[in-house]
């Protein structure tokens, strides 16, 4: 799949079959609306293409509002966004910036320059709340009636449900919030995941788990940066990462802003997803991670995060989750430990 930031650029193709949304998650909702639209774009010998926005239009007027609490929390990374999208087979994704020239545009100015001029619109799909323009002064009422002069035909797809609840982006944020993971991955159609490269973090870990008994090789941890302040989600996690081995390796992870450490240090408050594999791929050697792309798929809320008052409580804390997390994956696996699963998957 092609992205492009902007409409501007030679690579667009000259016309195509698209779709407009924030497609955050891509959840199945979205992969009925993009299949549909892969299914137009081949009976029209088009491209098809995912119109999107970065920041999400919410997040741009709560900062205009001085409100943050009004932005809506984020399900996935842009770059996760990407990741399904391109899954999905779609051919080319056009991420537009979301800013005070874009919001002024009134909904005519989007048709004229946005959809027939830039992108080269034959075929719109959108769903049935779709909004656009200025004040969300268009809809899809105007869109279709614009269509016939603009040259592309216009259609629209109706709410998705799956057991008689409407499949939406907002609701996948609701189940996140509740630390509701098997629902999270009915509504996404898989378990739901953030990737991205594993980085530097203060090697805390190792010093917390190479103090205590028995763990000489500290709570090594796989750093990956979600890079929205208000992610959906937050808390413990039951995990398995991909992309470090021919199989996923079990773990646990911390989402968040880790309340008991200095907001100062090397992460300055970022949002982080920090996971400890409890086994390791000793072909990796200790720092064979670092600059890989993992993708985390988060199974198993445990609890949200915590401030502890020291960092032995919070060794402590860490000892407790990392049991926690092995007795969920000794229960799945009939009872073997994750050392024991893990060799016999090696033979």
């Amino acid at each position: 799949m092609q992205v492009f930031r902007g409409f501007h650029h030679p690579g667009i193709a000259r016309a195509c079959a698209l779709t407009i949304g924030n497609f955050d998650g891509v959840h199945r909702g979205h992969q009925a609306m993009l299949a549909l639209l892969r299914s137009e774009a081949r009976h029209r010998r088009l491209p098809s293409c995912v119109v999107t926005f970065e920041p999400h239009p919410r997040d741009y007027f709560a900062a205009l509002a001085c409100k943050p609490e009004l932005a809506p929390a984020r399900v996935a990374t842009l770059r996760d966004k990407l990741s399904e999208l391109a899954a999905c087979g779609i051919d080319q994704t056009v991420v537009l910036r979301f800013d005070a020239r874009f919001a002024a545009q009134t909904p005519q100015a989007f048709i004229d320059d946005a959809l027939a001029c830039g992108l080269g619109a034959r075929y719109v799909l959108v769903g049935d709340d779709f909004r656009f323009g200025a004040k969300r002064a268009g809809d899809y009422a105007m869109l279709d009636a614009a269509g016939p002069a603009a040259g592309f035909d216009v259609a629209r797809m109706n709410s998705y449900e799956v057991r008689g609840l409407r499949v939406s982006s907002s609701a996948v944020r609701d189940a996140l919030a509740r630390g509701d993971m098997a629902g999270v991955a009915t509504l996404l159609g898989r378990p739901y995941a953030i990737s991205g490269h594993v980085v530097h973090g203060r090697h805390l870990g190792r010093e917390l788990g190479a103090s205590a008994p028995g763990r000489g090789d500290g709570f090594r941890t796989l750093n990956l940066r979600f890079k929205h302040w208000k992610p959906a989600a937050s808390g413990i996690f039951v995990v398995q990462v991909h992309g470090l081995a021919d199989a996923p390796l079990p773990g646990v992870a911390n989402l968040g802003v880790r309340p008991s450490l200095n907001p100062n240090d090397v992460n300055a408050g970022r949002v982080l997803l920090e996971t400890h594999c409890l086994e390791w791929p000793a072909a990796l050697g200790p720092e064979g991670a670092y600059g890989r792309v993992v993708r985390v798929e988060l199974l198993e809320k445990l609890h949200d995060e915590l401030r502890y008052p020291s960092l032995e409580a919070l060794q402590a804390g860490i000892a407790a989750d990392t049991a926690r997390a092995r007795a969920w994956w000794s229960e799945r696996r009939g009872g073997k430990s994750v050392e024991t699963a893990a060799r016999d998957e090696e033979h």
